[in-house]
């Protein structure tokens, strides 16, 4: 490290989409902000995704309670869902708190919480995305659910007009005709599709994140390499250790998804977060083919997004440590079913599949607010499968707690202290 020491407002730890997006509100309110992390920004889980800000993703992933459901998953062999069975025993302290939050009247209370913030997430995505002449990497038009049964179909539909009742959210219940010429490369035979259209598709999340980070730093704010795990109190305010030496700042934010445990432990915070990781691989299509939306195969778990290098297959949920070495099984698994869906989906772009660590908590809900007994540090993460749906809205809601502003809802069904 260099001998040298920079002052700032708030120093955020975290370089993704989240953390991006928290740096750019403080320096939009006028707070002197440096941003922090071991590689450049956007080089982990916001890397890769399927690319959607999600404005129907009104209920999150609950935790199944019907026993087939469990013993299905249980059996390891579902494509999308795969264990490490060397972290059941890690697991199940989150566990039992995700089965308990998700019976239905718990659950029900913890849409409406969730609602509340992806409502604004297209909108606040907009506002960033202008601001950062980054339009051009978003596709408005939304995503469909590709339904292999009648009776899949109408349940989904039902939930959609429950979504729609309830929280404004937007849908087309597609026939098979219709299906097939909203995506005339899918096979025939498929029963219909249900299209979410409220949504925007992101062609290239990785650029995204780069296009935030530039605004943050015509802005001024300062982007730095360094070493999040030592942060650490000096004085009155906090400090870090980057390359080109120490960040002291009157605040700090952790915002490092999966990792943040890390940092949070040693200051005497150890939520019960969770990770979920996932793959992504490239496939170029056949001669012209393509997709006009994000198609999600709902019989086998995954999402075909077309991208700007190729179509991007995406895999459910791997429950894994962290950072244990890449395992793609999903990917075999759901590979072959992609090709039976998309029979032009052609051939593989990427040397290797990309894996990404979501970071879960059992109540579904993401960790946003002061830090418990530690005056001026401030968490944001937790966000599960919605890091880049929810990245400007929740950088925008804690931007407003730190400098006392009112924040645009009541951020009290987020705080750190609820574990």
């Amino acid at each position: 490290m260099a001998d040298s020491h920079e002052e700032a407002d708030v120093v955020v730890v975290g370089g993704g989409i989240v953390g991006v997006s928290i740096a750019v509100h403080l320096q939009m309110r006028g707070r002197q902000t440096v941003l922090l992390d071991r590689q450049g920004p956007g080089e982990a889980t916001s890397f890769g995704n399927a690319g959607l800000i999600q404005r129907e993703a009104v209920y999150p992933h609950l935790f199944p309670r019907n026993l087939g459901d469990l013993l299905r998953y249980a059996g390891n062999r579902t494509p999308d869902s795969y264990y490490h069975p060397t972290m059941l025993p890690r697991l199940m302290r989150p566990f039992l708190g995700y089965w308990y939050h998700s019976a239905p009247d718990r659950y029900l209370a913890i849409a409406r919480n969730y609602a509340r913030l992806i409502a604004h997430c297209v909108e606040d995505h907009m506002t960033l995305a202008e601001a950062a002449d980054a339009r051009r990497l978003l596709r408005p038009g939304g995503w469909t659910m590709a339904h292999e049964t009648e009776t899949s179909l109408a349940a989904a539909v039902a939930t959609a007009e429950t979504a729609w009742r309830d929280f404004g959210v937007e849908y087309r219940a597609l026939d098979a005709a219709a299906l097939a010429q909203e995506e005339p490369h899918l096979r025939p035979g498929l029963a219909g599709g249900l299209q979410w259209t409220q949504p925007v598709a992101v062609i290239d999340p990785h650029a995204l994140t780069l296009a935030y980070t530039r605004l943050f730093e015509r802005l001024g704010g300062r982007v730095r390499i360094g070493d999040a795990r030592t942060l650490a109190r000096s004085g009155a305010g906090w400090q870090v250790a980057a390359e080109e030496g120490a960040v002291t700042a009157e605040q700090a934010v952790v915002a490092l998804g999966a990792w943040s445990p890390v940092v949070t432990k040693p200051l005497g915070y150890d939520p019960p977060i969770f990770v979920k990781r996932g793959y992504h691989m490239h496939y170029k299509p056949d001669g012209n083919a393509g997709l006009n939306h994000a198609v999600f195969d709902v019989a086998n778990g995954y999402m075909l997004a077309p991208m700007r290098r190729g179509i991007r297959l995406t895999t459910g949920a791997e429950f894994a440590h962290r950072d244990a070495p890449p395992t793609p099984v999903q990917l075999g698994r759901v590979e072959p079913a992609a090709r039976r869906l998309m029979p032009s989906l052609g051939t593989r772009v990427d040397p290797a599949p990309w894996v990404g660590a979501r970071p879960c908590t059992p109540d579904m809900l993401p960790i946003i607010g002061a830090a418990p007994g530690q005056p001026g540090l401030w968490y944001d993460f937790g966000h599960g499968h919605q890091g880049l749906t929810l990245g400007p809205t929740t950088g925008r809601l804690l931007a407003a707690m730190m400098t006392g502003d009112v924040p645009f809802t009541d951020p009290s069904a987020y705080r750190p202290e609820r574990f």
